[in-house]
């Protein structure tokens, strides 16, 4: 194999280059797993960042989408898209590499801005080189065979995520040698290292030759179009309001867990893996449930849910017993998962269904316009406002007064991080303003969405090792260097 597009690709060629993707999906989820997520909060609270630290760290991959823009110009002039998405992807993994000498050869008070620089560039390369990669696997893959080739990217995917962030929490809870650094070392260089066998396996999957594109047109008038279509600019404001209100608290749940609840990274990755397998266990159903009946009626339910266990965190006893504790916290977390797998499949399905066909690429990258930018301000915010609210309380009494005693119960009572996860659950209540505002067909009500995803539970109980569908993201800004084929080919004479 080599970095140049090749002219013509077999059956031979294609299948190996499909079974190095599903490797590279495997390496890939490993590399973010122990270099990412939960990992990075606490090492970076290890080196002591405040809320606004790490609102920071939780923007950057959103901010840093916007390097796609540009790119798409580099990869339609250079027609190259291996040659420019495996080497940016190198140096991006050679800098997580670097990572593991960070607290070695540092000074104390450097690391931890070096630690968000480096993020920052290692979000930056790896979003320019997605913007290639994308292009590249989109036109390689029949798209008939998309649904199976991906479910099994994602099983492996989930499944090495999940055992490399419980690995990851034991190691920092029993390090090496007693010292957390050498553990966190270790994860940035085996995420390094993960991360070159990623480039390898990328490197031999086979790219085809680039279609010639049409007339060009302006960025700028391809994506004014969505936002003046009334129906699909409910669906943006939608996803706007959905990632500006869920993000304005995600990054900082680990941190609330470790810090104000006084868990140890172990029992964290285990709940973020409890969340993480119920999302992919009911994916399955929430594509059936929508197949259906309709897509915004899922997120008439699952966004109800998802801000509920959101303000439940709120209510959380912290004086009660270790035992009551987890059990409330790990419901929430599988609730919160369940919630997740269905706004994200639904609202993937929409951004498709509501998106014209002759404009579909524009459609679908304003949505990732929005979510990014949406997804860059929350936790920029929420830092903000962590920080702010740290020196703050809010306490109800109730008083109960009688001649002969006189009691007191504090019937409410927030303080810190709990004002983040309070005001998250009010933006919620726009979001599902948001969402009634959408026109996709005739109306459900959510008690049948709620009995059919009962049906689908009761068919699944002797299914529970499968997992199927696909959780959609941001829609990545890349396919606009595909904006003109369509175009091209209905000005091509018969």
């Amino acid at each position: 194999m080599s970095l140049n597009p090749s002219p013509r690709i077999d059956a031979a060629e294609l299948q190996i280059g499909k079974t190095a993707l599903v490797s590279d999906a495997a390496w890939a989820s490993m590399t973010g797993a122990l270099s990412g997520g939960v990992v990075l909060v606490a090492f970076a609270l290890e080196l002591g960042a405040g809320p606004r630290a790490i609102g920071l760290l939780g923007a950057i991959p959103f901010i840093a989408q916007a390097a796609q823009l540009p790119t798409i110009f580099v990869v339609e002039r250079w027609r190259a898209r291996k040659l420019i998405g495996i080497p940016t992807l190198i140096v991006a993994r050679l800098l997580i590499l670097l990572l593991a000498l960070l607290p070695m050869l540092l000074p104390v008070e450097a690391r931890l801005a070096s630690l968000i620089a480096a993020q920052a560039a290692i979000a930056i390369l790896g979003s320019v080189a997605a913007c290639a990669i994308n292009s590249w696997f989109h036109q390689l893959l029949p798209p008939a065979e998309l649904g199976a080739f991906f479910s099994k990217r994602l099983l492996w995917a989930t499944g090495v995520a999940c055992v490399c962030t419980l690995g990851a929490g034991a190691l920092v809870e029993h390090p090496p040698y007693g010292d957390r650094m050498l553990a966190f070392a270790i994860f940035f260089g085996a995420a390094g290292v993960a991360g070159m066998m990623s480039s390898y396996c990328l490197w031999r999957c086979p790219e085809p030759v680039m279609e010639q594109g049409g007339p060009a047109r302006r960025l700028r008038d391809q994506l004014k179009a969505p936002f003046t279509d009334r129906n699909f600019r409910g669906l943006l404001l939608t996803l706007g309001s959905w990632n500006l209100a869920s993000n304005l608290v995600a990054p900082f749940l680990a941190v609330y867990l470790i810090r104000q609840l006084g868990y140890g990274l172990g029992t964290v990755t285990t709940l973020w893996v409890a969340s993480q397998l119920s999302n992919a266990a009911t994916l399955l159903s929430w594509g059936r449930v929508s197949d259906r009946l309709s897509n915004k009626s899922i997120l008439a339910v699952a966004v109800p849910l998802y801000f509920a266990c959101t303000l439940g965190l709120v209510f959380v006893p912290t004086e009660s017993p270790r035992g009551v504790q987890m059990a409330l916290l790990t419901l929430l977390h599988v609730l919160m998962g369940v919630a997740g797998g269905g706004i994200g499949l639904a609202t993937g399905n929409l951004g498709m269904k509501l998106a014209p066909r002759d404009h579909g690429t524009a459609y679908l990258a304003a949505i990732g316009l929005v979510g990014a930018v949406a997804g860059g301000v929350a936790p920029l915010a929420g830092g903000a406002l962590a920080q702010w609210f740290s020196e703050r309380k809010l306490s109800l009494v109730v008083r109960w007064v009688s001649p002969y005693d006189v009691n007191e119960v504090s019937a409410l009572n927030f303080q810190h991080w709990e004002f983040l996860f309070a005001i998250s659950a009010l933006l919620g209540l726009y979001v599902m303003h948001a969402v009634s505002r959408i026109r996709e067909g005739p109306e459900v009500s959510e008690r049948l969405v709620i009995r059919e995803m009962g049906l689908e539970a009761l068919r699944t109980v002797n299914q529970l090792s499968s997992v199927g569908g696909v959780l959609g993201s941001l829609f990545p800004f890349g396919r606009l260097s595909e904006r003109r084929r369509s175009a091209r080919s209905q000005q091509t004479p018969p």
